[in-house]
């Protein structure tokens, strides 16, 4: 395939690092009369963003929404159904959604995690939300013929092998595996791409420096944005699948 399609591409975690570099890589790629909706909690850096893509938006007459709210949340989850149910009435050919939103957490021994409210605080936004967002998103188009549907679960190599320390990563990872796993045998009309970016030079590698003293060979994130659109070109992956950036 040489573009995406007319579709609708919902990006959570837009504002900053891989999700603003695959904003980048998906604008050029989406037909006319496509929707791209850019999902985080700062609506002044998806301003920015939207700004910044212009050139392209202008050009193709796609039409981009920013939507600033808190995934941890089910006011931000709703509220993201909400503007996608608007964009319902459009014939589009594509549903892309691609669940980059997620955050880092405590670094700590196993048994430091004693407080409920914190685990499941950090597991709502990097594992229920994406869930839920997904589920809603699949409501709103069903799948039907003529309706392409990807899916794609921005993952780690830590949601295959567990580090100490890690424990609320590792577990969120290997939780949304898990999620887009069930997803994949659930409906077999939807493509669904578990993918791992690789260490990128992102903010959050500034926090895994500091905390850790661990510094990574670092990719930019426009290299993995890129191999990571290639591969929803090419549609030849198996639905399911896990991918390394690096082994692709």
């Amino acid at each position: 395939m040489s573009t995406l399609g007319k579709g609708i591409c919902i990006i959570t975690g837009a504002s900053k690092g891989f999700g603003r570099a695959l904003a980048h890589e998906v604008s050029p790629l989406l037909e006319p009369g496509s929707v791209l909706l850019l999902v985080a909690r700062s609506g002044a850096l998806l301003q920015e963003l939207k700004e910044e893509l212009h050139s392209f938006t202008d050009k193709q007459q796609l039409a981009v929404h920013c939507v600033a709210v808190d995934l941890a949340t089910r006011t931000g989850v709703n509220e993201t159904v909400r503007i996608v149910r608007q964009e319902a009435e459009n014939k589009i050919d594509h549903v892309l959604l691609i669940n980059n939103a997620g955050s880092l957490g405590d670094i700590s021994e196993f048994r430091s995690f004693t407080d409920i409210e914190t685990v499941n605080s950090y597991l709502s936004f990097n594992v229920s939300s994406a869930l839920a967002l997904t589920a809603g998103v699949l409501q709103v188009f069903p799948c039907r013929v003529g309706l392409r549907w990807s899916v794609v679960n921005v993952s780690s190599i830590l949601a295959l092998n567990a580090l100490p320390s890690w424990v609320l990563y590792c577990t969120a990872k290997a939780a949304r595996h898990a999620v887009f796993s069930v997803l994949s045998k659930e409906e077999p009309n939807v493509k669904v791409l578990s993918y791992s970016p690789g260490p990128m030079d992102t903010a959050m590698q500034v926090d895994i420096l500091r905390l850790t003293g661990i510094r990574h060979c670092l990719y930019p994130c426009q290299e993995s944005a890129a191999k990571l659109i290639k591969l929803l070109l090419d549609n030849d992956f198996t639905s399911g699948k896990h991918l390394d950036f690096v082994d692709v």
